[in-house]
């Protein structure tokens, strides 16, 4: 394990201001509110998406309560409530502060954190990250310089397997067979093997480095830099040596983009046991199917839920023999528990009414024109800020003023768009066509 580094001397005081950042930083959280067209949001942040059962319970009640009574899962396995009034904030921090989930009110915000959430589970990977995923989370809140990153920065934690090394984080650590790891900063390819031991404190050490680099009122990740993440490459590098810590560079491409997501359904491990994988239509989900797998896990499983960065719930540690009854008890709450679900591969931003920005109410628009089954991913976006759009290939659906444009997105390149006015037939025969790759 590392020791404690300090921050040079020379270092100027704003780029680590949490103050100072804190300004500029609009990102919700659960002590900042943000007001939407329905109602407050609060946004919790979930590291590794990682929940026990009465934490999930705590959540459902929540959103009941004093929400709209759904949960809503991010791109960063964190959850959502919303139509909650300006009152509540209060009484909202107190309930998490009590479960466990508001464990720093400085450092609430910058918690994000995505793992790779079969890790441990299915055999696959190169080693469990739930001990990094633990050390970082307590390294973090503990690091008062920490507290001045912004709600945007994105840590990764990779066992290997290369799911979420390709989800573009800020610093990604990512396992290796013999016992090391790899420490990516952005997406540069020139990456610094290290002891696994110490990788979770050498990605607070970037963290720290990246604030150091950055003005208090410019970057606010890594690829905001106007320097390119190379230096800090080289910074990190410096001051891991300077504690002693072995270091070699070598070249490791980012994971390619695509369909990393866990395959909905039951994921066979090396046990008797296996993890059942759900993925939620719209991101979003109501009491009685958060019910239902949270006394899953309590009564039939490892007790825990993982969220997971594509917006679906992995169950760990059910039996195997009632793995399909439980799969279809799920089905029939509406999850998507198999490829065949015509919601495979369906996202959306909230879209009208919640968000004022919106153009239109995507999220029916994309329960209009669900299929075809097996075929490219689509993402709806109610104007072009295209909040929480996925990675990889997938298809655009924009809002316009004057209808809608559907686009071919694949290698960070978008194909020129079709435009559809406001045509419904229309406009789903174009998504259907384009999720085919016709035209």
């Amino acid at each position: 394990m590392l020791a404690a580094m300090p921050r040079p001397a020379t270092t100027p005081a704003p780029p680590g201001d949490a103050s100072a950042r804190a300004r500029g930083d609009a990102c919700p959280g659960t002590l900042r509110l943000h007001r939407a067209d329905d109602g407050a949001l609060a946004r919790i942040r979930v590291p590794g998406g990682v929940l026990t059962a009465d934490q999930a319970d705590v959540l459902r009640e929540l959103a009941g309560r004093l929400g709209d009574g759904e949960l809503h899962l991010t791109s960063r396995g964190n959850v959502q409530l919303r139509g909650l009034g300006q009152e509540h904030g209060g009484e909202l921090a107190s309930r998490l502060r009590e479960s466990g989930l508001l464990p720093s009110e400085r450092h609430e915000r910058i918690r994000n954190v995505v793992a790779s959430p079969l890790s441990g589970l299915d055999g696959r990977g190169e080693r469990d990250v739930r001990p990094w995923l633990s050390a970082l989370d307590t390294l973090l809140c503990a690091s008062d310089a920490a507290a001045g990153l912004s709600g945007r920065f994105l840590f990764a934690l990779d066992d290997g397997r290369g799911d979420v090394d390709a989800l573009g984080a800020d610093v990604t650590l990512r396992a290796r067979s013999e016992g090391n790891a790899l420490l990516r900063i952005g997406a540069e390819e020139t990456v610094l093997r290290i002891p696994g031991a110490g990788a979770p404190q050498a990605a607070l050490v970037a963290a720290e480095a990246f604030l150091d680099a950055s003005p208090a009122s410019g970057a606010w990740r890594v690829a905001d830099l106007p320097t390119g993440a190379g230096p800090l490459v080289d910074e990190v590098e410096r001051r891991l040596r300077a504690a002693g810590v072995r270091t070699t560079r070598t070249v490791a491409p980012v994971a390619p983009q695509g369909s990393t997501a866990p395959a909905t359904g039951a994921v066979t491990g090396p046990r008797d046991v296996v993890a059942l994988s759900a993925g939620l239509p719209l991101g979003r989900i109501g009491a009685e199917p958060w019910q239902m797998l949270t006394d899953i896990a309590r009564h039939c499983g490892d007790g825990e839920l993982r969220l997971t960065p594509w917006r679906g719930i992995v169950v760990p540690g059910a039996e195997r023999e009632r793995a399909t009854e439980l799969l279809d008890s799920l089905g029939e709450a509406g999850l998507i528990v198999g490829p065949h679900s015509p919601w495979t591969g369906v996202g959306a931003c909230i879209g009208r009414p919640g968000c004022a920005k919106s153009l239109a109410d995507v999220r029916s628009q994309a329960a209009a024109a669900l299929g075809p089954v097996g075929a490219l991913p689509v993402y709806w976006s109610g104007c072009e800020r295209r909040c929480g759009h996925p990675q990889g290939e997938w298809i655009d659906v924009v809002a316009t003023p004057d209808g809608h444009e559907v686009a071919h997105v694949r290698d960070g390149r978008k194909d020129a768009p079709v435009r559809i006015t406001d045509s419904p037939p229309a406009l789903a025969a174009a998504v259907s066509a384009a999720r085919r790759g016709i035209g």
